[in-house]
């Protein structure tokens, strides 16, 4: 239970600490442009301390949940003082403006390749593109009639051991059995089960490509319907995470973050629908472990993979938290950063057009006239964090089911 309790708060700190350093993007950039910020705090609530250092002022408030960075002038409607006045957000150019409002969710992305690449460099990364890397190579290879006997790994006396033999190891990639090419462990299986005999199989170790021998056994293996077949087999399992070295975990990591982005991209647009399935669960329906989960729930994930050793759940988690925010938070809805940009781009595009008709710019958006739908954006984004958190406490998604 401790060690539970210690992988949720490391996890609810891996949370707290990727939001404080979403406003830090919203504060570099906007010093960069010169604009002023008058605040960067970590926490919201009482202020445990401050200090001023130039312009600014720095401080940590006793809530732990989240932070603000206050740019002068971030809208018209924001009041500025006349020191301030020139050096308001709103009077910059769009870019720069527009550059500032992304700067929270880049950090997030930035945030959630670096996990990747810790990843990468000390345990590996997921093998999503079911690439034929050897984990393990067995003892033996041998017959059985049942799935029972197929699975016991005990080998017998005389029992091949094809992959053995022939120096197959951890790590080495498979690119050809026979001179079938196997881009997948699935095109590995296929050729193997297929083959029989001494057979070239072509691998890449440490880079290198190698050209091995292995005297593919023909065993017996029961179908699931109550009959066997013969296949051929040489005694090798995949590897479920891929390692990297320093310099190729750059490229690695490159590549992952892109298939997470479009995988969260398009859970974010299966969100609605998923919806009805976290009501259910919250009065008593089996828990969908596709819903999508709050913040506690997030943490409870991450406090179970820390207690059964499974860091590299917790990092995976932690990064894709990252990234959901980071594209959740460019979404054109106000008050999220998406939306300002897209006022933004609204002003820009509408003063161009009325330069084509020889009118003046038409100055700042009046934000007081988005209130209507400001709000109902908040209540609609309160009222899901309250059915996930729920859910998340009453019926939670589990690694392990009890």
């Amino acid at each position: 239970m401790l060690v539970y309790i210690l992988g949720v708060a490391l996890f609810a700190l891996g949370i707290c600490v990727s939001v404080a350093l979403h406003e830090a993007g919203h504060m570099v950039a906007a010093k960069s442009f010169g604009m002023k910020v008058r605040r960067y705090f970590v926490g919201f609530g009482p202020t445990v301390f401050s200090f001023r250092r130039g312009e600014t002022e720095y401080g940590l408030k006793w809530i732990p949940l989240g932070g603000f960075c206050d740019i002068a002038g971030m809208t018209a409607l924001d009041e500025v003082k006349p020191d301030e006045a020139p050096r308001a957000m709103w009077r910059f150019r769009t870019w720069k403006r527009t550059v500032v409002l992304a700067a929270g969710s880049f950090t997030h992305f930035v945030l959630g390749f670096v996990v990747l690449y810790l990843m990468a460099v000390t345990m590996g990364l997921p093998n999503l593109a079911d690439r034929p890397v050897i984990n393990e190579v067995s003892d033996c290879v041998r017959s059985a009639t049942t799935a029972e006997a197929w699975n016991d790994p005990t080998c017998g006396a005389g029992d091949p051991a094809p992959a053995k033999a022939a120096g197959l190891r951890p790590g080495d990639e498979v690119i050809s059995v026979g001179g079938t090419p196997t881009d997948t462990w699935q095109d590995l299986l296929g050729a193997v089960q297929t083959a029989t005999g001494p057979t070239q199989v072509e691998i890449l170790r440490d880079g290198q490509p190698q050209t091995l021998t292995i005297d593919v056994a023909r065993v017996t293996r029961p179908t699931g319907e109550g009959d066997t077949e013969q296949v051929g087999a040489i005694g090798a399992s995949q590897a479920p995470m891929l390692p990297y070295g320093a310099v190729a975990a750059l490229g690695g990591s490159a590549a992952f973050t892109g298939d997470l982005l479009v995988q969260t991209w398009e859970r974010l647009l299966e969100f609605p629908e998923k919806i009805p399935a976290v009501v259910d669960a919250i009065f008593g329906g089996e828990r969908d472990p596709e819903t999508p989960v709050s913040v506690v729930g997030a943490s409870r994930i991450g406090g179970e993979a820390v207690e059964q050793g499974l860091w590299e759940v917790f990092l995976l988690l932690l990064a894709s938290l990252n990234f959901f925010v980071g594209i959740f938070n460019l979404l054109p809805l106000l008050p999220l950063d998406g939306g300002h940009i897209a006022v933004t781009w609204y002003e820009r595009v509408r003063d161009w057009l009325r330069k084509l008709r020889g009118k003046a710019a038409g100055g700042p958006v009046d934000y007081s006239k988005l209130n209507a739908v400001t709000g109902v954006v908040i209540l609609i984004g309160g009222a899901i964090v309250l059915l996930t958190v729920t859910a998340d406490i009453v019926n939670p998604i589990r690694l392990i089911q009890p």
